[in-house]
């Protein structure tokens, strides 16, 4: 696939690193609190504060993910019996999957379909547990 374009990667000035910084904790405290945090709150703050392209936004993310961004997070959950172990392992094996192939894709995306594909989903997602409540069993 070929790739779109290249960006500039942003300027590592004192107030860039204090935008990115309080990215880094308003998306670390929602994480924590309500498991979320990438792709709601981390992606919108660079292309809206740092104008990030939604390709290098998705990328930056899913790099700062990488690292074990969660794993105090998840294990304050599991220490509380909060992690169903098997269901993330399953998840996690075919995340990696998606996720080497959805990157491919979103490369090959342009930015300006990306965006709107990318706002669209979080409107559905935003609909369905506002409205569509699965009942627990």
């Amino acid at each position: 696939m070929k790739i779109i374009s290249h960006d500039k990667k942003v300027h590592m000035d004192l107030q860039n690193i204090i935008i990115l910084a309080l990215i880094g904790i308003a998306s670390g405290l929602l994480s924590g609190t309500m498991g979320l945090g990438g792709a709601i709150i981390i992606i919108p703050a660079l292309v809206m504060l740092l104008g990030f392209s939604q390709q290098m936004a998705q990328g930056t993310t899913l790099m700062m993910m990488v690292l074990p961004v969660g794993a105090m997070a998840a294990y304050h959950y599991h220490q509380q019996g909060f992690v169903d172990i098997k269901a993330a392992l399953v998840m996690g094996t075919f995340f990696f999957i998606g996720g080497y192939y959805g990157a491919k894709m979103a490369i090959a995306i342009p930015q300006d379909i990306l965006k709107k594909v990318f706002a669209v989903l979080l409107i559905i997602i935003a609909v369905k547990m506002l409205f569509f409540e699965k009942v627990q069993q």
